[in-house]
């Protein structure tokens, strides 16, 4: 693998800088990145902060898959530092903006996933189990490349079942492929490859054309102010 003289992978220097919607120059991820690493010692080594900052952007903004944003601001990194709740879109883009503000390469990544454990709202909304343009990070340490998602937060996955994403800086965190119960899970099906910034607008054209009664639920959830839609979301969990 060839080495720049900044001791990157060649194919990693492209991912360091910020852009459009990674925004890892603003002051509200810098302020994000402060405090999730604020326990860390001064030298604490970037594989120990990206563990850190997987686990802050995982667990410190809660898993809502209702909440969509439909314009394309919203999915800009320094909006999203400040969320209570987002899907796996906006955690990945503030992941890897979190990532290159400490000089950590992190691309984005995008799949469709099929996930057999549905519930049934949402199977309703999206009339399938295909979830596409899934939001991933891929980032690399010490010249080793690594995929993760920091999409489901601890408590979500208690509350349903599934095993934890944790990323222990040595293995990918993706999806599992089955759950606690060893049911079907999740399954990659399409990976749409790697990315330097979101492409938020062939996402959203592509959300609006695949999912039009989850768009209109957005639309009216927008309209009447509301933030998401976890209270339902964790109903239907807990059935």
């Amino acid at each position: 693998m060839a080495l720049s003289k900044d001791h990157l992978p060649a194919e990693a220097e492209r991912y360091v800088m910020p852009s459009h919607f990674v925004e890892s120059d603003s002051l509200e991820v810098q302020g994000f990145v402060s405090e999730a690493l604020r326990d860390l010692p001064a030298d604490a080594s970037s594989r120990d902060k990206a563990i850190r900052l997987f686990e802050a952007v995982r667990d410190d903004i809660r898993y809502d898959p209702y909440c969509f944003a439909l314009d394309e601001d919203s999915y800009r990194a320094s909006r999203i530092a400040g969320a209570e709740a987002a899907f796996c879109v906006p955690k990945a883009i503030l992941l890897a903006a979190c990532l290159r503000a400490v000089g950590i390469p992190a691309a984005l990544g995008f799949a469709d996933v099929r996930n057999h454990l549905n519930t049934p709202k949402l199977q309703e909304l999206m009339d399938s189990d295909l979830f596409i343009y899934h939001g991933y990070v891929q980032l690399w340490l010490d010249g080793e490349v690594y995929k993760v998602t920091p999409a489901f937060n601890m408590e979500l996955c208690e509350r349903f079942g599934v095993k934890p994403l944790v990323f222990d800086g040595y293995h990918d965190a993706l999806f599992h492929e089955f759950d606690e119960q060893n049911h079907r899970h999740m399954e990659y099906v399409n990976d749409r490859g790697l990315y330097v910034d979101a492409p938020i607008t062939e996402f959203l054209a592509a959300f609006r054309e695949t999912y039009p009664k989850l768009e209109e639920f957005n639309r009216e959830r927008i309209s009447r102010g509301s933030s998401g839609y976890d209270a339902g979301f964790a109903k239907e969990g807990s059935s």
